[in-house]
């Protein structure tokens, strides 16, 4: 291996490492470093992101919650935090092909509702977060992934290491070779995102998962537009479930209105689909072209593109958050509130539980062992209340959308998210699909490239850069798969749920 030729690593030590520099993994740095100037203590604290600069991978269409924020930062406001437009109306439409069905507001489930939240670009919002934590003295490690889990001999996570840099196609060192470093800490926080590629081997090797529900996942596929003013709100939040989805299959829209005649369109497909004929990009693409819709963008400018992955299982779904050495925050763990279409709140206050549940562990000269204070405060807080009230939604939607916004709708609306009763998921996503041979292949129109377009000319607006001789970074475990699985059996379905072909 590269470590044996060119090795030991160098080697850092801090108080916490953090991994991800998203709202979960910089709220808690910025939690940490707070507490510790409280208690007049020095805690060194630094953040790992993978991202050329802080923001560079957040993409999520985003209406914030303010609510942990503020108790992070109480005064954000005068402080400059990008909250600048306060939503100002909400619309539910449930779509037909050609009609637009309005759900009346008083009729709206509270997690749908959204006075006294803000349309943000949550980029900007983590550019602001890391500005804070640089202030408070967190050491901030853009354009570094962490590629690898350290443990020490007790088998605790002792901290991670980077990845190697400038490594041909071939896995060969180039010129610019340079090893990766070990960054060691008396704890190391988890904060990758939805199916973060540490996160999930650690998950697998302390059984984190053990008696909880499968993970249930999303993918979201966003575009960014600069619209006429004449037909932009600012402060407008449009939701949109049904066409051009089948009653069958879990999915909805959002269209948010920014400042500066600028607004985020997006589209989620539940990965428990069950056509594989289904392609989610070209879903959203042709939702653009409902009536209701294209009246905002006609006559604008499509700004940029992209896609993530969603973790939207809640809370029968959350792994045990704590190992030795460690614990997982936000996305990572799933926290995400799909019935409110939120997360960063949720990251947010996650990130805090566990940077206290670290600061006394520190302070009490403990290191490397379960921070068992951290689920203990999320059971008492009101991040586990919120996500109780929303348990059944996904379980629920998983009937069908007639159907599921029907029980949703008394479940929220009478019980107020407190019935006796809790349902689960059944079963992990993929296992839905059914063989292509049962289902009908799904022709889509062609793209006119003003409203609609390609994934190839929009995967070039995603600004996503790859150097020609990098090594490729998804592997696959059995390469034989795709042809006598895949393609044999269920036609290829990769070629089409990929968001960027």
């Amino acid at each position: 291996s590269l470590l044996d030729q060119y090795g030991p690593r160098d080697t850092m030590d801090y108080d916490v490492v953090i991994v991800g520099g998203g709202p979960a993994g910089l709220s808690a740095a910025i939690r940490l470093k707070q507490q510790a100037a409280a208690q007049a203590r020095e805690l060194s604290v630094c953040v790992l992101e993978k991202g050329s600069e802080l923001g560079a991978h957040i993409l999520s269409g985003a209406v914030m919650d303010p609510k942990a924020l503020t108790e992070l930062i109480p005064d954000w406001q005068q402080r400059g935090a990008p909250l600048n437009t306060a939503v100002t109306e909400d619309r539910f439409l449930f779509l037909t092909a050609e009609r637009a069905y309005r759900t009346p507001n008083f009729m709206l489930p509270g997690c749908l509702q959204n006075h006294g939240n803000y349309v943000v670009s949550l980029g900007n919002v983590v550019r602001w977060l890391g500005e804070q934590a640089e202030a408070l003295g967190v050491e901030i490690f853009p354009g570094f992934p962490a590629a690898e889990i350290l443990y020490d001999d007790t088998g605790a996570v002792k901290g991670v290491a980077t990845g190697n840099m400038g490594v041909g196609r071939d896995g060969q060192p180039t010129e610019a070779f340079q090893l990766g470093m070990e960054l060691h800490a008396k704890y190391t926080l988890f904060a990758e995102g939805a199916r973060g590629h540490l996160g999930r081997q650690l998950i697998e090797r302390f059984a984190l998962d053990e008696g909880r529900d499968p993970q249930t996942y999303g993918i979201g596929i966003k575009e960014l537009w600069e619209i006429d003013p004449a037909r932009h709100q600012p402060g407008l939040v449009i939701h949109t479930a049904g066409w051009p989805l089948d009653n069958e299959t879990y999915g909805g829209s959002f269209l948010y209105h920014l400042e500066n005649n600028q607004v985020m369109i997006g589209y989620v497909v539940g990965l428990g689909y069950r056509n594989p004929y289904l392609s989610p990009f070209e879903e959203f693409q042709r939702y653009k072209t409902h009536p209701e819709i294209r009246r905002f963008l006609e006559g604008g400018k499509r700004v940029s593109y992209g896609a993530r992955a969603i973790t939207a299982g809640g809370l029968q779904s959350l792994p045990k958050l704590v190992f030795k050495g460690g614990a997982l925050i936000g996305c990572e763990a799933g926290f995400l509130n799909a019935s409110r279409i939120k997360g960063s709140h949720a990251a947010i206050k996650s990130g805090m539980l566990a940077a206290d549940a670290a600061l006394a562990a520190i302070v009490a000269g403990r290191q490397g062992d379960e921070l068992a204070d951290y689920p203990t405060a999320f059971a008492q807080s009101w991040l586990k209340e919120e996500l109780h009230v929303a348990r059944n939604f996904k379980p629920m939607m998983s009937k069908g959308l007639l159907t599921g916004a029907l029980l949703f709708g008394i479940d929220q609306l009478v019980f107020r998210g407190k019935a006796p009763w809790t349902l689960h998921h059944a079963h992990a996503d993929h296992t839905t699909l059914k063989p292509a041979a049962e289902c009908q292949p799904i022709v889509y129109p062609k793209p006119d490239n003003v409203l609609t377009f390609d994934r190839l000319s929009s995967v070039f607006l995603s600004n996503t850069n790859h150097a020609e001789n990098e090594p490729i970074h998804l592997t696959l475990k059995d390469p034989t798969i795709p042809v006598t699985v895949n393609l044999a059996t269920y036609a290829g379905p990769e070629a089409r749920y990929c968001p960027a072909a």
